[in-house]
């Protein structure tokens, strides 16, 4: 059994993820798979390490090795 297959938590989740579907003009089933296409795509580290971030990284840590430096 597919992690799709499986009901919502209770009458009250089904209620509010069809609502949810509804105003986004999808059926109940495409709106849960999305959902859960979403959920596993969130929770896949990521291949690379964004560049920008790192440079700004290594900018502060020269930053910090050079005002621990003894003048």
């Amino acid at each position: 059994m597919s992690s799709r297959d499986k009901p919502t938590s209770g009458p009250g989740k089904q209620a509010y993820e069809a609502r949810r579907a509804a105003k986004a003009g999808v059926s109940l089933d495409n709106w849960l798979a999305r959902k859960e296409d979403a959920r596993k795509a969130a929770s896949t580290p990521a291949a690379q390490p964004n560049p920008v971030l790192a440079q700004a990284r290594s900018v502060w840590r020269r930053l910090i090795e050079r005002a621990h430096r003894p003048l």
